[in-house]
């Protein structure tokens, strides 16, 4: 049989407390003259004694008892020395509702108590929402009495403390027992209900308000938002007007509910804690006027300014929130301006703590707006889990939060949906990747898309034209969003442009980061055009950024330096053209814009794009396919992977020689004899050089003839035959003019260097360095800038002159800071460095760190390079650190 969980040693503490309470009632009953206020204090006694006798909810029952001696002593002070005929009607009715909720009170608890008894056991987590509800009951009691008992007796909550300390006279003989309550209530609350150790976020019941709107309950959870529920309670503390500001749904409700039932906050504010739904009335000064006079237990008909309700609001230390007060602070809505100078003027009482949340940014001055920052990943996989829980955990979520930007409100809604139709892991991430936005909606009709469109709704929004929707939509098509710096000739035609998306700023439905106008992923999702080709906004700005990839880059051009645009607005130009290359796909346009795309990444932003499989797919008598993988081959060469830049290659001269374009098969050719080079297959190299030399000399090209005579030199190089190598270096110098093709020019300049340098040739290899040095820096040419340290740091390390070696590779680096691939080859030629001067450990760090960079480009054969180089590197510390060295380990090659 089971027997009763043994009590703390704390609940004889909480029991002498319950028993001062219940003495003291009863006491009360016993002296009043008012026969339903006798009727009220034996209940509350009956209540406690039950409680006391059978209940585990130790926090509970102290706080039930605090509200229950509020209640008495304010009902004492009511009626003392009165007879019932001596009562005004509404201090009555008052009495008697009272009465008839705390007998019902009553029969519950003892209901309660028999089914705990024939239990044997202490049912708190049950007992813990039974009393809740009762202390809810109780509350509006009080609610009642501070209010109509008010008018009769001048008796308000701020009275409560006095009231506690003047019960001792209906007491007498009781050693003062109700005098001291609330000391006692206080001491016990810091020993019992929370002994060392105990965590703020128990199971505690939340009391609620004394009058005027209760606090709703807090949100079951409200994951990673400690830090800025401190910050706000600290300034809540300080009677700082605070506001949260932020997009719907991003949780600014969770977390005000959140801080006003914090347990710092019932202890400063103790039931003075109120909380207007402002979009729950009509939107004008005189209803907001009335909700507030209800709150805050004025009852105040019909308040036309805040100057009858001034006794009530000054009366006692209160925390108010207007939730959604956008709905009365938008600056076009109905008496916008005298609502602000309400706000305004609430937000200046010395005794107040004014919050609003808001998607709206336009608070009065001296708001507090602590910023509500995007939930950690971790935090909105918990969301997701706390609502949606199969037995565990999966990748799969942590990815669909990232795509919903972890929106609180997104995360709450698609784990409700999946919840509501038992959707394993695999049928959610399909309904996602089918329907998006459209998921995010309950059986209940609670969507993000209402969401939205309430702020759509407003005042502000609507005032702002006919273009505002058009314009939000190509906000939420460019992944990036717009940037600020291009809203003129994006939008020319549009007037009040940037005053139309400061506006989206200030609707909280779009927000800046980094000169660009952004928004919420969600919101994105939402707004964004379903077909593209049906807005004509839309398309206007894809045919602007279209027209800016249709621009020649090339060092030494034109609008060369213009094209360093595409590093900043990649993302949203590559967006364009996957959209657009798969519902337009035999449009000129389109792929001119694609090939210019390439060129742009080619020379200012080395980057892999996800539109290779695009190309790709492709029908070989596609007119654009054959040009388009060519771009793609030479972006994969900047990126070291050669194998793939080979493949695409090979696959492009194959349609050039079916279209007998002899230029380009020449052109591809030379391509393919450089990634042979970079692989290691000069034989192979040095053949497709010759054909194309070749055809070019058929054709009378000069200039190319140069080029491959500059490519024939370094492969000669590259297999060691440097009096070739020489020759053909020299006859491309020759081939070229001194004007108009100075990037040609640099380029084999610097491979004279490099040979002229292998053949011990110092003077020479340093002239044709410094040659190529000034025609890079005359021009800005960061690449040839850094190729040319690069070889330089070379040729001094073969000299072992280790200082100049260093500054070369050094100044290389400097020039690599926006090439990822030749920051590792510079840091790999930094470790060769230092492994030449037995630095091993420092070589050793920078090898890792280029072995890092080419793991993460992809770059396969400068990773296995780089392998084998580390390799040694480890084989030289184990020998030098072995007992009995072996042989001094060489240099490996580069």
């Amino acid at each position: 049989m089971a027997t009763d969980s043994p009590k703390p040693k704390e609940w004889d503490g909480v029991v002498s407390t319950l028993n001062v309470f219940i003495e003291a009632f009863n006491l009360a009953k016993e002296i009043s003259s008012v026969t339903p206020a006798r009727a009220v204090f034996g209940s509350v006694a009956v209540i406690l004694t039950t409680i006391k006798e059978s209940f585990a909810n130790r926090q509970d029952c102290i706080e039930l008892g605090q509200t229950c001696v509020e209640i008495c002593c304010v009902l004492d002070r009511g009626t003392k020395g009165k007879g019932a005929e001596h009562l005004n009607q509404l201090v009555r009715d008052a009495i008697n509702r009272a009465q008839t909720t705390v007998a019902e009170i009553e029969r519950n608890v003892k209901k309660q108590s028999k089914r705990n008894a024939a239990s044997r056991l202490f049912h708190a987590k049950n007992d813990q929402a039974k009393i809740a509800g009762w202390a809810s009951d109780l509350n509006k009691i009080l609610q009642i009495f501070n209010t109509e008992l008010a008018i009769d007796t001048n008796v308000t909550a701020s009275n409560t403390h006095n009231v506690v300390s003047d019960t001792h006279n209906v007491v007498s003989g009781t050693q003062n027992v109700v005098s001291e309550t609330q000391n006692m209530v206080s001491d016990i609350h810091r020993a019992v209900v929370k002994p060392q150790g105990a965590s703020d976020g128990g199971n505690s019941a939340a009391p609620t308000s004394a009058h005027g709107e209760c606090p709703p309950p807090p949100p079951r959870t409200c994951f990673g938002r400690n830090e800025l529920i401190e910050k706000v309670v600290c300034l809540a503390e300080d009677l700082e007007p605070v506001a949260l500001i932020g997009a719907g749904g991003i949780g600014k409700t969770s977390i005000a509910l959140t801080v006003l039932h914090h347990d710092r906050i019932k202890k400063r504010f103790g039931d003075n804690r109120r909380f207007i739904r402002c979009d729950q009335f009509p939107t004008s000064l005189p209803h907001l006027l009335s909700r507030l006079s209800e709150v805050i237990g004025a009852d105040i008909e019909n308040p036309t300014d805040l100057a009858p309700l001034r006794p009530f609001l000054s009366s006692r230390e209160m925390i108010l929130f207007l939730d959604n007060a956008e709905s009365i602070l938008d600056p076009q809505g109905t008496d916008a301006r005298e609502i602000y100078k309400t706000v305004q003027e609430l937000s200046r009482f010395s005794n107040i703590c004014l919050g609003v949340t808001s998607r709206i940014s336009t608070v009065p001055p001296h708001f507090r707006r602590p910023i509500i920052s995007s939930l950690s990943a971790q935090s909105a996989c918990d969301i997701f889990y706390s609502i949606y829980d199969n037995g565990g955990r999966s990748e799969v979520i942590g990815d669909l939060v990232r795509q919903l930007d972890f929106h609180a409100l997104s995360i709450t809604l698609l784990a409700t949906t999946a919840s509501h139709n038992f959707w394993d892991y695999t049928r959610l991430t399909n309904e996602w990747n089918v329907q998006r936005a459209q998921v995010l909606q309950t059986d209940y009709n609670e969507s993000l898309a209402a969401t939205i469109e309430l702020s759509l709704a407003s005042p502000t929004f609507r005032s702002l034209g006919p273009h505002a929707r058009d314009l939000l939509g190509v906000v939420a098509f460019l992944p990036q969003g717009i940037n600020e710096n291009n809203l003129n000739w994006l939008f020319s035609t549009i007037p009040n442009r940037k005053n139309i998306f400061d506006k989206f700023c200030v609707l909280s439905l779009t927000s800046r980061s980094n000169n660009f106008i952004t928004m919420l992923a969600p919101i994105r999702d939402h707004l964004r055009p379903r077909d593209p080709k049906l807005s004509p906004l839309l398309c206007t700005t894809k045919d602007y950024y279209f027209t800016r990839l249709s621009v020649f880059v090339n060092p030494g051009r034109p609008g060369f330096e213009e094209a360093r645009w595409v590093v900043s607005e990649d993302v949203n130009a590559e967006h364009l053209l996957e959209v657009f290359t798969s519902i337009d796909t035999n449009s000129d346009i389109v792929w001119d814009a694609f090939a210019g795309f390439m060129m742009h990444l080619y020379w200012h932003k080395r980057r892999y794009t996800v539109l290779g499989p695009r190309v790709e797919g492709l029908a070989d008598d596609h007119h654009s396919k054959p040009i388009c993988l060519i771009h793609l081959a030479r972006l994969s060469h900047l990126l070291g992977n050669y194998s793939e830049q080979k493949r695409l290659l090979s696959q492009a001269i194959k349609l050039k020689k079916e279209r007998e374009d002899d230029s380009q098969v020449a052109y591809v050719l030379r391509l393919l004899s450089i990634a042979n080079q970079a692989l290691g297959l000069h034989d192979e190299g040095i053949q497709q050089t010759k054909e194309a030399l070749a055809i070019y000399e058929r054709l009378g090209y000069t200039i190319n003839q140069a080029e491959c005579w500059k490519d024939l030199a370094e492969l000669f190089h590259s297999k060691g035959r440097l009096d070739d190598a020489e020759k053909a270096g020299l006859h491309a110098i020759d081939l070229l003019p001194e004007k108009g093709e100075e990037f040609k020019l640099c380029q084999t300049h610097r491979s004279l260097g490099s040979i002229y340098g292998a053949k011990r040739e110092k003077e020479k290899a340093i002239d044709h360095f410094e040659k190529a040095l000034r025609l890079a820096s005359a021009f800005g040419w960061r690449n040839q800038l850094f190729w040319n340290h690069y070889s330089l740091a070379g040729l001094f390390l073969n000299e072992a002159k280790f200082d100049e070696a260093h500054s070369h590779i050094d100044q290389a680096k400097s020039h690599a800071a926006d090439n990822a691939l030749y920051l590792g080859r510079a840091m790999e030629w930094k470790a060769q460095i230092w492994y030449r001067q037995r630095r091993l450990e420092d070589a050793l760090s920078e090898a890792l760190g280029a072995l890092e960079i080419f793991e993460k480009l992809g770059a396969s054969t400068d990773t296995v390079r780089c392998e084998d180089f580390l390799e040694q590197i480890e084989q030289a510390i184990a020998a030098r650190d072995a007992p009995s060295s072996g042989p001094t380990a060489t240099s490996p090659s580069h």
